[in-house]
């Protein structure tokens, strides 16, 4: 990516983190990029263009700072959970991610434009929590009756209902991360069969 094109894409973050989406208007990114609206349209078309566009930038700037890289050896566990709470961090480009990612997927319900996109992010993020999950299950660390897609579903699911509440200041960082690995353990125990005789 050009860095002309990442930083009106930070730009863009910074007003959707501000005023969010449905408030985000191309002039406004204009000029906190400090530059004209003309380059903004020769880089991203349209207004969709520019906020799908941030969106995957968002995305992409979080697989930064999840805190996995591809040579880790930490076992399978700790891995998963230093995937899903690298999403609660006192930073600032953290914050904002959180919020850009919480407006364009509450914009998603009314802005059918949006959803293609988001729909292929959030795929591809279940997609890695349930491959991280298969792989602790080859591992024998992670019981074979967990549904990795399943739990990789409601893991992200919480993760992203947390942003919301940990964002508007009603929970802590430390809190939002102690829900989180609360969560995942009880996601990785054995299935247990339901009682016949229940």
């Amino acid at each position: 990516m050009s860095t002309r094109r990442a930083k009106l894409l930070e730009a863009t973050c910074r007003v959707i983190a501000l005023r969010g989406v449905r408030g985000l208007r191309v002039e406004e990114v204009a000029a906190e990029a400090g530059v004209s609206k003309t380059l903004i349209y020769y880089h991203f078309r349209d207004r969709s263009g520019l906020v799908t566009s941030a969106l995957e930038y968002v995305n992409d700037r979080a697989e930064g700072y999840a805190g996995v890289s591809g040579d880790d050896d930490a076992p399978v566990r700790e891995l998963l959970l230093r995937l899903l709470v690298g999403e609660f961090q006192d930073d600032r480009a953290v914050r904002e991610n959180s919020a850009v990612w919480g407006e364009v997927r509450a914009a998603a319900t009314f802005d059918e434009g949006l959803r293609p996109v988001l729909a292929t992010l959030t795929e591809r993020w279940l997609v890695e929590l349930a491959e991280v999950i298969e792989d602790g299950q080859d591992e024998g660390d992670i019981p074979a009756s967990v549904d990795s897609r399943a739990a990789a579903i409601r893991l992200t699911s919480l993760v992203e209902g947390l942003s919301g509440r940990w964002l508007a200041g009603l929970l802590t960082t430390a809190e939002a991360r102690s829900h989180v690995a609360a969560a995942l353990e009880r996601e990785l125990l054995p299935m247990r069969r339901a009682d016949p005789q229940s």
